[in-house]
């Protein structure tokens, strides 16, 4: 560097180091008197001998003491606890080095490997795009599953809920996308998993194809509740490094349920009154400003898929109800479905993707409402065709429904390991509505 260069940067340098320390613990918080810093700031609290550093962020004031809430555990802190703050919010590396990589919620790699210094330093918490410098969608994604491409097709820098209960295949369908889309890179944030289900996601779902093209961003649900929101933000923040690159990335995100539980934990640790089912309004608050960074901006496009855990299979509950409201379109994976063993599991009759219509040509929209017409038509009428009431010929319709409704299943059913082209589907559906003509 330059000797003029330095002299231009010496007079930005701070060089205070500002310290504090820890007055009490309760819970998940922890106050210090001290030190002087803002909402959001990173602090570093020295355990008692010395020889462990614990990461805290600023998560708020009460009676001029600091809250501070942890990154790990806090066994070793202790009244008086020396707290220094860094100035500023948490700071990851992103390049394209962390490609194929398992990371931590703190841009660290699972596997202790070293990433090259020359990375870029990106915050993980930033402003959505400006809505005027948000291109209209017009262009298809291919994701390599039928009952999407056909019935529900995605355009890049759409965003889409995958709704369901738990054990349908949310994973396994996050998997399928991953492995067969046509995107130019995943990055998935794994938010409150087993930690089992890491590596099983990663192995069995993902596979040595989908990681090629993958970075995972991994928060277990043994991790404090600050670092499984922060897995979400900085798998975000990861996404939008590579979108301003040019790149269309699909962000893959599971779940977003557990970041809402997990910022419920902090709002009611920082005394903020539970609202709506025991969530806080911070949850609410919180939901589009995370969700609304995704999407296109000048440079490239983030496709972003979030699967939404319903509690008892209702989908009016408050957080799919509030994330059903912020994104374009949803995917219902349904629980009958599954147990008669069509997998992916995907109830095309209560799913809508809001964009289709823009992006597909004439032909592949007539011929996915025709499709749909006659699964519903089918549906409607099974209870008087399985008992046998329903006379051949009453109802041209309905006719049509029953001969059409083995090719349908077979259509939307697809195994794990198979891929169809945005091209067959939409020919195989054209062909499908063609036979009930």
């Amino acid at each position: 560097m330059k000797a003029r260069e330095l002299r231009s940067i010496i007079p930005t340098i701070d060089t205070f180091k500002r310290y504090g320390r820890v007055k009490r613990v309760v819970g998940l918080m922890i106050e210090s008197q001290g030190p002087e810093s803002s909402v959001g700031d990173i602090c570093y609290i020295q355990s008692k001998d010395g020889k462990k550093t614990i990461m805290a962020e600023v998560t708020g004031f009460k009676d001029e003491m600091i809250i501070l809430m942890p990154y790990t555990n806090i066994n070793e802190i202790s009244p008086g606890s020396l707290v220094e703050s860094l100035g500023h919010p948490l700071m990851i590396k992103a390049g394209p080095a962390l490609v194929g990589k398992i990371i931590d919620p703190l841009g660290e790699p699972f596997d202790d490997t070293v990433l090259p210094r020359t990375m870029t330093s990106i915050e993980t918490e930033a402003e959505p795009p400006n809505p005027l410098t948000r291109p209209p969608i017009h262009e298809k994604l291919e994701v390599g599953v039928r009952a999407i491409d056909g019935m529900l097709t995605v355009g890049k820098g759409q965003r889409v809920g995958i709704f369901a209960g738990s054990g349908v295949g949310k994973s396994t369908l996050l998997g399928m996308i991953a492995r067969n889309t046509n995107a130019d890179l995943n990055v998935i944030a794994l938010i409150g998993e087993r930690g089992r289900e890491v590596r099983e996601f990663i192995e069995r779902d993902l596979g040595p194809e989908g990681m090629k093209k993958s970075i995972v961003v991994a928060a277990t649900s043994d991790q404090p509740a600050l670092m499984r929101i922060k897995g979400a933000f900085t798998a975000t923040a990861i996404a939008e490094y590579f979108r301003a690159k040019g790149l269309n990335v699909m962000l893959m995100m599971d779940s977003v349920t557990r970041v809402a539980m997990a910022q419920r934990e902090i709002g009611l640790a920082v005394g903020e009154p539970p609202a709506t089912k025991g969530y806080t309004p911070s949850v609410f608050a919180i939901m589009p400003k995370l969700l609304e960074r995704t999407g296109t901006n000048e440079n490239g496009t983030i496709t972003a898929f979030y699967t939404v855990l319903v509690d008892g299979d209702d989908m009016n509950e408050p957080i799919a109800d509030a994330v059903r409201g912020i994104l374009d379109g949803h995917i219902v994976l349904d629980r009958e479905l599954a147990n008669k063993g069509q997998y992916p599991a995907i109830n095309v009759l209560k799913s809508v993707s809001r964009l289709m219509p823009h992006i597909v040509d004439r032909s592949h929209y007539d011929s996915a409402l025709t499709v749909r017409d006659s699964l519903n038509t089918y549906l409607n009428s099974e209870d008087l065709i399985n008992i046998g009431a329903y006379k051949k010929g009453s109802s041209p319709a309905i006719d049509r429904a029953i001969q059409n409704y083995q090719p349908i299943l077979s259509f939307l059913k697809q195994r794990t390991d198979e891929k169809s082209t945005l091209e067959e589907t939409a020919y195989g559906l054209v062909q499908l509505a063609d036979k009930g003509d």
